[in-house]
């Protein structure tokens, strides 16, 4: 077994936070590693359901989107019901037509500010990713290649400032450090002695590759 299935397997045992639903955070600098590492854990997990935050935001909102997530997704998740929320088209610069979100045992919300102050009542585990912030965003100019370069040069700026104002890490139960051959998976500074720490190590969240 693979560290990715022993997360999954910790992650299916934790008590439901939304509803039925283990609302599970992917959080840390944008070009991190966060998508990859939710589409790994969504495959170990049996095709969780990931929600991209990207989706939700807007070239004028980068982080304005609580508001969205809480009306569209979380509250529905939290009564039980299938949600429904309209993804942002980046070329086009609108809304497209609603798409599902089944209140699946573990949902994956994966983007820059998962671990947001308004979003953690609903998480049941967050995950940072622990890369700083000029590596992640280096990593992410290259794979996005220069027509992207004024986007990044604001959107550095305006991430800057969300952490600045609403920090996640402090809050994070599991720090994953992408190895060569795996994920390191590492108590978080939200871990604290006693039942939760002992979870953390049981389950694997502590695996070294």
């Amino acid at each position: 077994m693979n560290d990715l299935d022993r997360a999954a397997q910790a992650l299916l045992r934790l008590p439901p936070s939304c509803g039925p639903v283990r609302l599970v955070g992917v959080d840390g600098h944008a070009g991190s590693g966060k998508s990859t590492l939710a589409a790994r854990l969504s495959a170990a997990l049996g095709d969780a359901p990931v929600l991209h935050l990207d989706d939700l935001a807007t070239h004028e909102e980068l982080f304005a989107w609580a508001g969205r997530l809480r009306a569209q997704v979380l509250e529905p998740l939290a009564r039980g019901e299938t949600a429904a929320y309209r993804a942002y088209d980046w070329r086009l610069r609108r809304f497209g037509e609603a798409r599902p979100l089944a209140p699946a045992p573990v949902v994956l919300v994966e983007g820059v500010g998962a671990g947001r102050r308004a979003v953690r009542p609903f998480l049941t585990w967050l995950l940072w990713m622990e890369r700083g912030p000029e590596e992640s965003w280096a990593r992410g100019r290259r794979r996005d290649g220069p027509e992207q370069a004024d986007f990044w040069d604001g959107w550095t700026v305006a991430e800057t400032r969300h952490f600045t104002e609403d920090p996640s890490r402090p809050f994070a139960d599991t720090l994953v450090r992408e190895g060569p051959t795996g994920y390191d998976w590492l108590p978080g500074p939200g871990v604290t002695a006693g039942a939760d720490q002992i979870i953390t190590h049981r389950d694997g969240f502590m695996s070294v590759n």
